[in-house]
């Protein structure tokens, strides 16, 4: 299929670069919206079950961004977002057009990129999308971008066709992508602690199965917490009103022990045990675990 340029349906137009899972399901939901989509990947062959649903195969990135005002990158980092965006003829192609960019990567990268847009008369979004492949389209989405608010009010009618919620962080290009890394650094976390957690449960012949409705309610507990805490952060307080450090260190000594005693490595466990040691050490034995945080960002 050929790429389309008639400028009376401009605005309902979209371009996709990259074809990963993700691109995939954000190049779907907009043809699913009725929007004109050109697609575009760098390795061949990932576009044939879009194109066969009306997308517009183009022949070059250069070719993808001059079809339409809006640009959408997805690609796995901004080395491979930039190895694209910034090729000489691609710039030029989407002078005066826009970029919105769902790539993830840290703040600086983003702020990076903005500034070499600017440069190149190039107006730029930066956002991420914080659920899975299977939610994009559905109201289970979850999107959040950042940079100039006229500019993302301007194309926010073609982005809606990504669904679920998308809130618009702020002038600040980078701050969709801290948002993003604070939110990745808590599912990694958790999901680092579960990986280690499995293994000392197995040991103490506890399968995955029997465990995961009691890991349920451990999660469970966390989302009133981290609203909680938040005040407390803010404030500088810290209060272990609930449990104070000192009483974490106990438990978190307990894990150290149960799972050296099998041989299971419990490094991580002894890097927050030692964190909540110094924090004790520090005087602050009566506050929340939380603490840890400003210890973390002392210099």
């Amino acid at each position: 299929m050929s790429v389309h340029t008639d400028p009376s349906s401009e605005q309902s137009a979209v371009t996709v670069l990259g074809l990963g899972p993700m691109g995939r399901a954000l190049a779907g939901a907009f043809l699913d919206a009725g929007l004109r989509t050109t697609v575009w990947n760098r390795t061949p062959g990932r576009d044939g079950d879009l194109v066969a649903r009306g997308a517009a195969a183009a022949p070059s990135p250069e070719a993808a961004v001059a079809a339409s005002p809006l640009t959408v990158v997805c690609v796995v980092n901004y080395d491979a977002s930039d190895a694209v965006l910034r090729q000489d003829a691609v710039a030029a192609a989407l002078k005066g057009r826009t970029v919105a960019n769902l790539t993830a990567d840290t703040p600086d990268r983003a702020r990076d990129t903005a500034e070499w847009a600017e440069r190149h008369g190039i107006r730029y979004l930066d956002g991420a999308i914080m659920t899975p492949t299977p939610t994009i389209g559905t109201d289970d989405a979850v999107f959040l971008l950042s940079g100039p608010e006229e500019l993302y009010r301007e194309h926010r009618p073609v982005l809606a066709a990504l669904g679920g919620s998308q809130t618009h962080l702020g002038e600040d290009i980078g701050r969709a992508a801290a948002y993003d890394i604070a939110l990745l650094d808590i599912f990694w976390t958790a999901m680092a602690g579960y990986a280690h957690a499995l293994a000392v449960a197995r040991a103490e012949g506890v399968t995955a199965t029997e465990l995961a409705p009691f890991a349920g309610g451990i999660a469970a507990i966390l989302p009133p917490l981290f609203t909680e805490f938040a005040a407390d952060a803010d404030a500088g307080t810290y209060s272990g009103e609930l449990n104070p450090i000192t009483s974490a260190v106990s438990t978190m000594s307990h894990v150290v022990h149960a799972a050296e005693a099998h041989g299971i490595d419990a490094s991580v466990m002894r890097v927050i045990e030692g964190q909540a040691r110094r924090v004790v050490a520090l005087g602050h034995g009566t506050d929340g675990f939380t603490r840890v945080a400003e210890l973390l960002a002392r210099r």
